[in-house]
């Protein structure tokens, strides 16, 4: 069962491992609610610029990871799949895009404050 030169159980296959990457980042943040990033561990306190940074710096990282492996497959390199560099880039994606919508309500949050009357 070949459909357009690629057995279709390989591609059921890609998407099963870029489903279960979806779900991992969700199970993930969920483990991590225990210890936020930036929290000062002797007040327990939460830096929101020190959590702002880590994770724009996490996000940062997904994408070049998500570029280096790339490149590397573009290069010829054996050790790096096709699916590996989807997964990846879906991974680099998914960030990116939660990271605009964090954006999106911190400015709205900003413009809702900067309108209200004193």
């Amino acid at each position: 069962m070949k459909a357009g030169g690629i057995d279709s159980s390989r591609i059921e296959s890609m998407l099963a491992q870029m489903r279960a990457a979806a779900q991992r980042p969700q199970t993930e943040g969920i483990a991590n609610l225990a210890a936020p990033i930036g929290a000062d561990k002797s007040t327990g306190k939460l830096d929101f610029a020190d959590a702002l940074k880590a994770s724009l710096n996490q996000v940062n990282e997904v994408q070049k990871s998500a570029e280096t492996l790339g490149k590397n497959f573009a290069l010829g390199d054996d050790s790096v799949s096709l699916s590996d560099v989807m997964i990846a880039g879906q991974k680099a994606n998914i960030s990116f895009q939660a990271t605009i919508q964090v954006r999106n309500k911190l400015v709205s949050a900003y413009q809702d404050i900067m309108s209200m009357q004193i």
